[in-house]
């Protein structure tokens, strides 16, 4: 999207509020460590406490801008919740903190500050850091909730990735978009439901007519390209003469967002599908010391609420505590997956394998707690252990499900190129239970193409706070 003159400014506050931070982070930490009487001080307070660490916290401003700019967090305009943003902004903090210490360690000769003032300077920092980044937040989203939209954008295309961008632009006033209308890239095309037929100007052919109605259109989004490619050309070089942003989104993009790679065998270059960051061996190998870690810890941790909760299931409904059921793993391979039991023991008998639904009346009073809460999913840190499972991941689905998906939805098997999760990308975006297959794959594949454990430490995070359609 187009950065507006609001997005700059907010992108230089942004920066000279960490530099603050951290230039005031240092000074918050030595007090923290030789005044508030929170640490031992085997050697005595030193004299003109303050007065030597200016150099110190000018280094650590300039190192806080230059890390948070390689960590992107400047760029505008924002995207997502704040507590997403919250584990780079610790990275951050982390970077800061540790190339601050290899630099005293390089200058300890001619410039003498404590350690421990450093080490706490995470702490004050990180702090300092989320306090004035969540102000900030908020007030770049009122800002921009009350400025009027300068983007205003053209659709070419009326299909649903044409109407997921527009809920996306009305969803987000950070960006904004207001979109002015839709072509249909081919003559009869049937609009997308959610695309209001009004909203609808006409077809692509007729490009350079709308352009001329709407003067006030700053870019173009190309959604499902003309079978014409002339059309398409054409649509192009008029965007560039009238000096608006032309974009067109790849036919890949509809369940398959993958990244591109450039391979060059004797000057003749090919354009071809890059390897999953889980595919290389060394992101696989840290992935599972990630699961395996958070298992034992998850385990220890839920041991006593899984007592309780099972006391509570066998006092109100006969049966037993855990539930086993069957589902698609890593390779479509099956396992047996664990749940606390939270519907009745007969669920399923009249049925078969049928969707969990709001006020689903097989519910136990407790099992619509546990299941609104993801209290049910305690168990499956077992599975994680056991190695069926991973900490975030696509979620599982039962066999019956998988094998009728895989017909009817292109690309869904590759789901299972990785392990299912407890939870994933598309679970913290309310994306389970009843909700759109398509919507749910196309977040699971691009979960699996932008891998990383801290996308996956913002999953986990966010996942204390997904509750929507949990039921």
């Amino acid at each position: 999207m187009a950065r507006s003159t609001a997005d700059s400014w907010f992108s230089v506050a942004a920066a000279a509020a960490d530099c603050a931070a951290a230039f005031g982070a240092v000074y918050l930490a030595i007090w923290m460590r030789f005044e508030s009487g929170w640490f031992s001080i085997p050697f005595g307070t030193p004299l003109d406490l303050y007065a030597g660490y200016w150099k110190l916290a000018l280094a650590a401003a300039v190192l806080a801008y230059g890390a948070m700019r390689a960590l992107k967090l400047y760029k505008r305009p924002q995207r997502g919740t704040f507590h997403a943003h919250v584990p780079r902004l610790v990275r951050g903090a982390l970077t800061v903190t540790v190339a601050l210490l290899v630099g005293v360690a390089l200058v300890r000769n001619y410039y003498n500050v404590s350690t421990g003032v450093v080490l706490v300077f995470f702490v004050a920092f990180s702090l300092l850091l989320l306090a004035e980044r969540l102000l900030l937040f908020r007030v770049e989203i009122l800002a921009a909730r009350r400025a009027l939209p300068t983007n205003r954008v053209l659709m070419v295309g009326t299909d649903s990735t044409a109407a997921r961008l527009a809920r996306c632009f009305a969803g987000d006033a950070r960006l904004r978009v207001r979109v002015s209308g839709f072509l249909r890239s081919r003559p009869g095309e049937t609009p997308d439901p959610a695309i209001a037929p009004e909203n609808v100007l006409g077809d692509a052919a007729d490009f350079r007519s709308v352009l001329e109605a709407l003067p006030d259109v700053v870019q173009v989004i190309v959604t499902n390209p003309p079978a014409d490619s002339a059309l398409l050309y054409g649509l192009a070089t008029e965007c560039e003469r009238r000096m608006i942003r032309f974009n067109v989104v790849p036919d890949l993009f509809r369940m398959l967002t993958l990244s591109l790679e450039v391979e060059t065998i004797d000057d003749v270059p090919l354009l071809g599908l890059a390897r999953a960051p889980l595919e290389k061996f060394r992101n696989r190998v840290a992935k599972r010391a990630e699961d395996i870690l958070g298992a034992i810890v998850g385990l220890l941790v839920s041991a006593p609420i899984v007592a309780v909760l099972a006391y509570l299931v066998k006092r109100e409904s006969p049966g037993p505590v855990f539930y086993r059921q069957t589902r698609c793993g890593y390779g479509g391979r099956t396992f047996t997956i664990y749940k606390i039991r939270s519907m009745r023991q007969d669920a399923e008998a009249a049925t078969g394998a049928v969707w969990a639904e709001e006020d689903d009346p097989r519910r136990t009073r407790i099992g619509a707690f546990m299941r609104s809460h993801n209290l049910d999913e305690l168990p499956q840190f077992w599975n994680v252990l056991k190695g069926d499972m991973s900490l975030v991941g696509p979620r599982p689905e039962r066999p019956e499900f998988v094998e009728r998906f895989a017909e009817k939805i292109e690309h869904y098997m590759r789901r299972h190129d990785c392990l299912p999760g407890i939870t994933g990308w598309a679970q913290v975006h309310g994306l389970r239970g009843n909700t759109s297959i398509e919507d749910r794959l196309h977040a699971d594949l691009w979960y699996l193409e932008n891998w990383s454990l801290a996308l996956d430490l913002k999953i986990l995070l966010r996942t204390l706070f997904a509750v929507r359609n949990a039921y």
